[in-house]
């Protein structure tokens, strides 16, 4: 999988889903706005989508794999 630029909107959008999903609240506008973000940053940098997905999960949920 290639390293794609993750804008940082994406970035907050996840990290809000993150916390509601550990909280038990998630909500399914947050969960569309995630996934419609996804769909674009996908279509911008001609990635797959889960590809984005998936970088923007280890992004979020695994920072320290990333060295950050």
């Amino acid at each position: 999988m290639a390293d794609i630029n993750i804008p940082d909107d994406l970035i907050l959008l996840e990290r809000s889903a993150w916390e509601q999903i550990q909280a038990g609240t998630l909500t399914v506008e947050t969960a569309q706005a995630v996934q419609q973000r996804i769909t674009e940053i996908a279509a911008e940098t001609g990635q797959p989508r889960n590809d984005v997905e998936m970088q923007v999960k280890r992004i979020v949920r695994h920072p320290q794999a990333d060295g950050s």
